[in-house]
């Protein structure tokens, strides 16, 4: 499952574990330093802010070309554009520093913040943030815009795979659209499928037209069967196979420009 909704917000799963790992530390920090009366709180949200800011700042800084033609976009978070390991590192140094300075805090904030570590490592966050390999393939039936049936599969090539869940109703996939059909006109290496859901062909293929999308592996799954499959009710959902039909990585929401770069450079380099 890669998304949960409560009401009317659609929250990822991975990020969800990560509130709840986060959870976890404080709690046992807190029980580890109530004898002191000190709390690890105040030092975990500075360290998630300080490491969130970083992995930003590096990841807009490795990708700014893309950011150059539209610079408020850097603002726009909602992309994932993260670099991970540089939160992952800026965050350590933030405890390290905070325990150099607090010598009381030491100890809660080791045994939080192994508590933390030991809770989302057993959660499979770390799949579903795209560090491992995941699931295969999907198998669900697809028909393309002129009615034959096909597969994911099918259309792979044996080649790496962008499969886009989509809708003409659903804002962000209209925004995201432009992005993935001129990654599709420039990377010939990677199969990008574009699998609308729930529509009809007349309904995806007038919007196409409207928006003078020339776009390959246009496919449609009527029964959301492939969202289903794969454990995901939101729009856009956007999943990165390898060459050997491994998921390797996942976005929900729209990509810009940047995140989808830095995507498909991992895709390529999980294809070597």
């Amino acid at each position: 499952m890669l998304n949960v909704s409560i009401g009317p917000l659609t929250i990822q799963v991975s990020h969800l574990l990560l509130g709840l790992s986060l959870l976890v530390a404080a709690g046992v920090g807190h029980l580890v330093g109530r004898t002191e009366r000190v709390g690890i709180v105040d030092t975990l949200s500075g360290m998630l802010l300080v490491a969130l800011l970083a992995a930003r700042l590096v990841f807009v800084l490795i990708w700014f070309d893309q950011y150059r033609q539209a610079p408020w976009s850097i603002l726009d978070i909602r992309d994932g554009g993260f670099e991970r390991w540089t939160g992952v590192g800026v965050a350590v140094l933030v405890v390290l520093w905070r325990s150099w300075r607090v010598p009381l805090l030491r100890r809660p904030l080791a045994l939080g913040m192994l508590a933390g570590v030991l809770a989302w490592s057993m959660s499979g966050a770390p799949g579903m943030l795209g560090m491992t390999s995941q699931a295969p393939l999907p198998t669900v039936p697809l028909t393309t815009l002129g009615g034959t049936a096909t597969t994911l599969a099918r259309l792979s090539a044996g080649k790496p795979m962008v499969v886009n869940l989509w809708a003409s109703w659903c804002p962000p996939c209209r925004r995201e659209m432009p992005v993935l059909s001129a990654a599709q006109q420039r990377d010939a290496g990677v199969t990008f499928v574009f699998v609308n859901q729930g529509e009809s062909a007349a309904v995806a293929a007038n919007y196409l037209a409207a928006e003078s999308f020339v776009l390959a592996n246009v496919v449609l799954d009527g029964g959301t069967l492939l969202g289903k499959a794969i454990g995901s009710s939101a729009l856009p959902t956007t999943l990165f196979y390898d060459a050997s039909g491994r998921l390797v990585d996942t976005h929900l929401g729209a990509l810009s420009a940047a995140s989808l770069s830095s995507k498909l450079q991992r895709l390529h380099d999980k294809d070597f």
